[in-house]
């Protein structure tokens, strides 16, 4: 014993020459006035003050247990003076039993317990005792899914969609799959071409837009019109042939006499009225003529002649094919109607067979009020998840269900896991986790296909370009994501049910944040970005709490973008950048398969960045000067990190911890906020007169803001889209 008390004062400090700690925690209350030595982790400690001791139970003071306050960890802990064992928790009373008559010590009442003296069965949580959370174990890899989200919304009611179940998915993906390739077959034998590349998928988002009401929440049912503009106009765009952009000379002549050739077939094989069978005939003639007595003609002017060609020929050849490609459009819309009714009957008998009724209408929500975002929670009870196999292939897992094998890398089934225990309340027991797991996979693999260029609807931004949002503008929420591909813990994505259990919101469309930064970066499809821009500037317009949209869009060599032009003449725009083309990188849209030295890719277009803010965002996250120069450098590829970095600009104001419920998840239903967190520091002075920088009136600053007024950056022209 006299050991002990010899490490006993070798190991103790006072409290006032330790670190300030909070002086709500009653340990530390009474632990100032004590005048003699308090013990520092790990050493043996020295008592303190004897109603501390009085907390615990009686029969552990005689066991030998003490209470202590560990001012490494900033909580109590628990020390045996007799064994010299240390525990964080409240060690188990050992009570004194028969071992004859009463084998399992549970017949034995024993004295009760002090009234002060917490049970062991309750969860200690850092919002009780003021301390620091306790340490867990955080997974490393193209994500950060520890930071909390800053975007408050109104609650909103349970959705009334069925879950996701193995069977259903396993036959929406067939039935997608066919889909798919009857558009294929169409497009062969009506028009004598192939599909165009990624029209499918982008039919998908298109008819999503303006499917209200539908059943299925892949397939569009109930669309008006019903004939897509999307898919009308990219299927009439490779009528008579697919123009791709020629690298030599020898292939731009080949293509002008292909496309003579094929306009004059077409023309003479169709029903069409004589004017454009005189008209198309007689340029493809002139073409051929052109041809032939042409020698030693350039790439321009082989171009410029095909240009001339598709002006004098294309209009006709529109008119001639336009009531077969509304067919076209017409039957996939029918087939996809008719393939979702039989998905939402096939469901509901199972939802039958499990015994759960379904809702005929939605939920009303009873009261408005403003919560942390939260992920979108089910009205209906799960069904009975069936068997799925779970192996291991060195950096891969496979599941199967049925025979039916999805695969996704092992760091990416962790990152779902981890996704899962924050967001999933129903299945703390992982109990359904790989079923789950298993139609997520099986619904991009439905949605996205096996094309050439189908990862690119699901590409996403490189990992330092979304590390400087956050640290420089605040951003902790991505308006277009997955699951999959998803840097924060918060986002919306395409599917609320199979997304859900990993953190989805829901679609973009439907989400109303009233306050936060978001990072918007949507794919390619010219009506989801008509539609999410018009939202977003609705939202701005209705909230006078800090709001900001920091939009990223992709510049298509080959393809218009007049959601662009709208965007760059916003009302709310701060102020716009331009990444050069072969200048960044993006991740790759299967990169849940891939190696990781696949995953990062050359974008051979540029990157618009725009800033879409209200008064109050500005005022909090303005595009300052060192703020866009640090974006910039976030963008450069990896090979040019070598070289010296911009210096790190003053870092945007930390938002507000969100309520338990979010980093605990512990309850399934949001914190109220009455008050969400308002910036109190004004905007940057702006003195800049410039279209990109409007100015606003000279406020006071901040520490937390940078004071360089911001100065326009020249935006790259962008690439001439190829003339067809």
């Amino acid at each position: 014993m006299n050991d002990v008390r010899d490490k006993v004062s070798a190991g103790s400090s006072t409290w006032e020459g330790g670190a300030t700690h909070n002086e709500s925690s009653p340990e530390l209350q009474s632990s100032s006035s004590v005048g003699g030595e308090a013990p520092q982790t790990p050493g043996a400690p020295a008592p303190l003050a004897p109603h501390l001791a009085a907390e615990l139970h009686p029969d552990l003071l005689q066991q030998g247990w003490r209470k202590y306050w560990s001012k490494r960890e900033n909580r109590p802990y628990f020390w045996n003076k007799i064994s010299g064992e240390s525990m964080w928790e409240l060690p188990a009373v050992k009570r004194d039993f028969d071992p004859i008559t009463d084998p399992l010590g549970i017949c034995h009442t024993g004295p009760p317990p002090a009234g002060n003296v917490t049970p062991s069965a309750s969860k200690r949580r850092p919002s009780e005792d003021n301390g620091p959370p306790p340490k867990k174990f955080v997974l490393a890899g193209p994500w950060d899914i520890e930071v909390p989200t800053n975007v408050v919304i109104y609650e909103r009611p349970p959705t009334i969609c069925p879950h996701p179940h193995p069977e259903i998915e396993g036959f929406r993906f067939t039935l997608a799959n066919k889909l798919r390739q009857c558009y294929q077959e169409l497009c062969h034998t009506r028009e004598s071409i192939d599909a165009p590349k990624d029209s499918f998928n982008r039919w998908l988002m298109e008819r999503k837009v303006n499917d209200q009401g539908g059943s299925d929440p892949l397939l569009p049912s109930h669309c008006f019109p019903e004939i897509s503009r999307s898919m009308y106009e990219e299927i009439m765009n490779d009528i008579p042939i697919k123009l791709t952009h020629p690298k030599f000379t020898g292939d731009a002549r080949k293509q002008l006499s292909r496309y003579a050739e094929a306009a004059k077939k077409m023309i003479e094989s169709r029903n069409a009225s004589p004017e454009s069978r005189k008209v198309v005939k007689w340029n493809a003639e002139d073409t051929f003529q052109w041809l032939r007595r042409t020698v030693g003609a350039t790439y321009d002017d082989f171009q410029d002649r095909l240009a001339h060609l598709r002006r004098q020929c294309q209009p006709h050849l529109a008119e001639t094919a336009k009531a077969s490609v509304e067919g076209i459009c017409l039957k996939i819309y029918h087939l996809s109607a008719e393939y979702a009714r039989k998905i939402r009957e096939k469901h509901s008998f199972l939802l039958k067979e499990n015994g759960i009724q379904e809702l005929a209408a939605p939920l009303q929500q009873a009261a408005l009020r403003k919560v942390w975002c939260y992920p979108v929670q089910f009205a209906l009870p799960a069904p009975r998840p069936p068997l799925v196999e779970h192996f291991l292939d060195r950096d891969q897992a496979l599941l199967r269900y049925l025979g039916e094998t999805q695969i996704i890398n092992a760091t990416y089934l962790q990152k779902l896991e981890c996704l899962y225990r924050y967001s999933c309340f129903d299945d703390k027991k992982f109990e359904q986790f790989l079923s789950r797991v298993w139609c997520l996979l099986r619904r991009y693999a439905a949605w996205i296909g096996a094309g050439s260029e189908a990862h690119l609807t699901q590409m996403s931004l490189p990992v330092p370009v979304l590390e400087c949002l956050h640290r420089c503008f605040g951003v902790t929420f991505e308006c277009f994501a997955s699951p999959l591909d998803c840097y924060f813990r918060q986002y919306c994505s395409a599917f609320a049910d199979t997304d859900s259990y990993f953190g989805s919101r829901g679609p973009f469309l439907e989400l109303r944040p009233v306050s936060g930064s978001l990072v918007a970066h949507p794919p390619y499809c010219e009506e989801l970005l008509e539609a999410a821009l018009r939202h977003m500037e609705r939202l701005l317009q209705e909230s006078a709490e800090p709001l900001s949209f920091v939009v990223l869009l992709p510049e298509w060599p080959d393809r218009h973008t007049h959601a662009l032009h709208k965007l760059q003449a916003s009302h709310f725009k701060r102020k716009q950048v331009v990444i050069p083309a072969f200048e960044h990188e993006y991740r790759h849209g299967f990169q849940h398969v891939l190696p990781k030295n696949e995953v990062y890719f050359r974008w051979g277009g540029g990157t618009v960045v725009v800033w879409l803010q209200n008064a109050a965002g500005f005022a909090r996250w303005g595009p300052t000067d060192e703020r866009v120069e640090a974006l910039l450098d976030a963008w450069r590829p990896r090979a040019k990190l070598r070289s010296p970095p911009a210096p790190a600009p003053a870092p945007a104001p930390a938002p507000a911890p969100p309520p338990d419920q979010d980093t605990q998840n512990n309850h399934a239903a949001p914190a109220s906020i009455n008050n969400p967190a308002t910036p109190n520091s004004p905007a940057t002075p702006n003195n800049s007169a410039t279209p990109n920088n409007p100015n606003t009136p000279n406020t006071p600053n901040t520490p937390n803001t940078p004071t360089t007024p911001t100065t326009p950056t020249t935006p790259t022209t962008p690439t001439t889209p190829t003339t067809r």
